[in-house]
């Protein structure tokens, strides 16, 4: 498993969808918005949260379309789905892969780019606790979203269709952990809600995208 981890980690950063693809959405996103609503703090304040997070969620997108690609067209899914290793478990470390080279480096960078957003103090740390917690549910509802449409020409935009819907939860959730953590309010229920959310994902989505990739194989 640790050797398929690295695999999927390189070639993640050979292909062009590691961390500096996302960052550099991450970057644009949150620098162009200032621009488009104007320098009001006031304002910018409000919509931080909400705009970071809605930054992560379409930087995490970017590279969904490649996650399972390269391995159909070098054949390597099909080796994969015959190992002795469960293919449970190969779109488990997948979606790891997927979130260390994408979601982690997006967790690390939100703090720096909230100061650009004029992000209040008390919303950093919540920012960046709904960001690891929502991140991960990202990363593995993506992955099940390449497992249906692997093998398809032209199906990243069959992809973003299929998992944007899938994202919202995940999106109003996070971004309401950290708005409310922002302006000192409780934020007990979003959080839950949000680690539910991943936790239900964890659990479940891994063996739905091995049956999806099982039919897609046949």
């Amino acid at each position: 498993m640790i050797a398929l981890l690295m695999r999927d980690l390189k070639l993640a950063l050979r292909a062009g969808g590691g961390f500096g693809l996302g960052l550099a959405f991450f970057l644009i996103v949150t620098v162009l918005v200032p621009f488009s609503v104007g320098p009001q703090s006031a304002l910018l304040d409000k919509i931080a949260p909400g705009v970071l997070w809605l930054g992560a969620l379409l930087a995490c997108l970017l590279s969904l379309d490649r996650l399972l690609a390269l391995d159909w067209e070098d054949g390597s899914l099909d080796l994969l789905a015959t190992a002795p290793l469960p293919l449970e478990s190969t779109v488990t470390i997948k979606a790891l892969a997927h979130w260390i080279t994408t979601g982690l480096p997006l967790v690390l960078a939100a703090p720096v780019l909230g100061v650009l957003l004029n992000l209040p103090g008390p919303g950093y740390l919540w920012l960046v606790v709904s960001l690891l917690l929502g991140t991960p549910a990202l990363s593995v509802i993506g992955t099940f979203g390449a497992a249906l449409t692997v093998g398809l020409k032209r199906g990243g935009l069959l992809l973003s269709l299929l998992v944007l819907p899938l994202y919202v939860p995940t999106l109003i959730f996070g971004a309401e952990v950290a708005r409310r953590g922002a302006e000192g309010f409780a934020v007990q229920v979003p959080l839950l809600m949000l680690a539910g959310i991943s936790a239900a994902s964890i659990a479940l989505l891994p063996f739905a995208s091995a049956a999806v990739l099982r039919v897609n194989l046949r």
